[in-house]
């Protein structure tokens, strides 16, 4: 378990940080997913199958977080963006920034899926099983999200 947090703890933070766009609930979300895999682990019986369930707990745990702040913005009028440090917008340049924006203003499963894909570079059938959907699904929801973020990107320039 110990080897298994210090080898995939980084690439879990980027995703989640991919997904709701700050550090500090992205290393929560990760954490988190780490302590329920702890507390199921003694019951696993494919520890095998246990990066897949981390990343399935990772994303649901962003999908917590923008439920919350989906919430939160009906309550109180505004939405809640994601501070950036200074550092951290000058690291990300113009044009990683405008992607990256670009990538966050997708739809939430379209959003995943691209990161999934060409972020994480997992198969197909790897994302169906993180998502929860199927192959088909897959291909055609990364197909929507690369055509939003052509258009999008191309009106920019």
């Amino acid at each position: 378990m110990a080897e298994l947090f210090l080898t995939q703890r980084l690439g879990l933070v980027r995703l989640a940080f991919l997904l709701v766009g700050d550090q500090e609930t992205a290393e929560d979300i990760v954490q988190d997913a780490f302590a329920a895999l702890h507390r199921r682990w003694s019951r696993l019986t494919h520890h095998d199958r246990v990066l897949p369930y981390l990343r399935a707990s990772v994303l649901n745990g962003c999908r917590m977080v923008h439920r919350r702040r989906s919430i939160m913005s009906r309550f109180t009028g505004e939405r809640q963006t994601p501070f950036r440090s200074a550092e951290a917008a000058t690291l990300l340049g113009e044009t990683r920034r405008e992607v990256s924006e670009a990538v966050r203003a997708l739809p939430r499963r379209q959003r995943e899926a691209v990161v999934l894909r060409y972020y994480l570079d997992l198969s197909e059938a790897e994302i169906a099983e993180a998502m929860g959907i199927s192959r088909g699904t897959v291909k055609s929801t990364v197909f929507r999200a690369l055509k939003a973020l052509t258009v999008k990107l191309e009106g920019k320039r």
